[in-house]
């Protein structure tokens, strides 16, 4: 949890973001102020067009925002030239969607490597990290298995595993486990909430589940292109 002299993982200044559409700019995101503390579970809800992907497009420097500043772990990640970006994405930012998008061609063990690899780690340290990930997620004798060959569920814990492989200070998802069954579902979402809590990364999860969204340390909900923290989850009409 925070306190008031931790460096938050993310912190938003002031965002703001809008598309076009037609002669008019639609606005989404409107003066968005947050802060994100490392081994936090944050939810942020609202319904579908409400601005939440595009906030996490933003907050993981895939996105650069109308106005305002995106700062991960003290760094003003508007001051960065697009390979100072490129590197902060892949050095401080994981990325879980609700569709796993792994690699079909290689095993969970090489998804997992991969992204250490480009990094800069060598091959024997990555696969050495990768295995150890896999097992944490229950997944040892799945690794040498492509995504075809795997379960929802396991695909989506590789892509867990893939995401938290360089030890980032900030893990943001969108949807994560709403491609999968109930059961299943609460299995990889309890799995995440524990990774959470034992390497201290900071995540942001995008959700239209109530139930999980109660179980995170702090709720923030997207109303009129601002964020609005919720002591008490209020019930919402969720259009796909």
């Amino acid at each position: 949890m925070s306190s008031s002299s931790e460096t938050p993982a993310l912190k938003l200044e002031g965002l703001t973001h809008s598309f076009k559409q037609g002669p008019r700019a639609l606005t989404v995101l409107d003066g968005v102020n947050a802060e994100i503390y490392p081994g936090e579970t944050v939810a942020l809800l609202g319904p579908s067009g409400a601005g939440k992907s595009t906030l996490l497009h933003i907050a993981g420097l895939l996105e650069q925002p109308g106005d305002g500043k995106v700062i991960i772990g003290g760094t003003d990640c508007g001051r960065l030239n697009d390979q100072e970006r490129t590197r902060m994405r892949r050095r401080e930012i994981g990325f879980v969607y609700q569709f796993h998008h792994l690699l079909p061609e290689f095993s969970a063990l090489e998804n997992v490597i991969i992204p250490q690899m480009i990094l800069g780690r060598s091959r024997s340290e990555s696969a050495t990290r990768a295995q150890t990930l896999l097992e944490t997620f229950g997944l040892a004798e799945r690794a040498e298995h492509r995504p075809a060959e795997l379960s929802g569920g396991e695909q989506q814990r590789v892509a867990i595993a893939r995401a938290v492989a360089n030890t980032p200070k900030l893990l943001l998802a969108d949807e994560p486990t709403g491609n999968l069954d109930p059961p299943t579902g609460e299995r990889v979402f309890e799995e995440l909430l524990l990774l959470v809590r034992e390497t201290g990364v900071a995540a942001l999860i995008a959700t239209h589940n109530l139930d999980l969204a109660a179980r995170m340390d702090r709720v923030l909900r997207v109303v009129d292109g601002q964020l609005i923290e919720e002591t008490v989850i209020s019930a919402e009409i969720v259009s796909e």
